[in-house]
């Protein structure tokens, strides 16, 4: 019997997938439970435009990433921290301080967790920080640690 999954379902398949299994399994196990509905062409006409629909919507996600990862790669960032008398910092640099500033700065609303760093920040100087924007596209941009 062939059916087209609406959720996953271990050692079957992903949603959307069309798969063949036994008829008493897709009768008395998937079906009832609305885990997957019959392969007729009504039903995978269907699943076909799910997918085009999904597929185009990944591409245009990445699209977007790759323009954003344009801009940023010709901006830099400064970020104000306290540093003691010996060249020190006090605390660290991270990706939330990096984020907050690109709002401030340029107005860009990038999420802290897709941030990180390279290399330790020790003092006031220019460091690399990375952006995954997308599982594809990552950008690098300066970040300007100064004294505040």
């Amino acid at each position: 019997m062939k059916v087209i999954l609406q959720a996953d379902v271990k050692k079957v398949g992903a949603k959307g997938d069309v798969v063949e299994v036994s008829d008493g399994y897709g009768r008395n196990y998937l079906l009832p439970r609305k885990l997957a509905v019959e392969a007729n062409v009504a039903n995978l006409n269907t699943a076909k435009v799910r997918a085009e629909n999904k597929a185009r919507k990944a591409q245009q996600e990445a699209d977007e990433a790759k323009l954003l990862g344009a801009q940023l790669e010709k901006i830099s960032v400064k970020v104000p921290v306290r540093i003691g008398k010996d060249g020190k910092l006090f605390g660290s640099v991270s990706g939330s301080d990096v984020a907050k500033a690109l709002k401030e700065s340029h107005s860009l609303n990038v999420d802290k967790r897709k941030i990180s760093i390279q290399g330790d920040v020790t003092g006031a100087g220019v460091y690399d920080a990375v952006i995954k924007l997308h599982p594809e596209v990552t950008t690098k941009i300066k970040v300007e640690v100064v004294k505040s």
